[in-house]
């Protein structure tokens, strides 16, 4: 992982963990030890840590998944004004699990299985 992929990753978890996000953990080479469960700050600060050589995989729902209803909560923050808009969607994209980075894509998280999140 490139250092501003690390950095990419760092900015995206930081601001999913009030979401309980869930990934696969592990430490570098240790793969057969790898856990999945919600990210607290521990895992966090592994990840920070160089040191650590840890390795954190959110899972994450694509866009196109999206429901109509979250389709429905999506448009709704779109009703205030342009600066309020722009945090509710960010909120809203969190809330949800997206992946709004394209960190599916880039091999840093996983996709979340249909109905991983759906608890709530």
């Amino acid at each position: 992982m490139t250092q501003e992929d690390k950095q990419l990753l760092l900015k995206d978890l930081c601001s999913r963990l009030p979401y309980k996000v869930i990934c696969d953990m592990w430490f570098e080479g240790n793969e057969s030890d790898k856990i999945t469960e919600v990210l607290k700050c521990g895992g966090l600060m592994r990840l920070m840590n160089s040191e650590f050589n840890f390795i954190a995989k959110p899972y994450l729902c694509p866009l196109s998944s999206m429901t109509e209803e979250e389709e429905k909560e999506y448009e709704n923050c779109f009703q205030s004004d342009d600066t309020t808009a722009a945090t509710l969607l960010i909120d809203f994209y969190n809330k949800h699990h997206f992946d709004y980075r394209g960190l599916i894509e880039k091999g840093l998280a996983l996709e979340a299985p249909k109905d991983m999140y759906k608890t709530e």
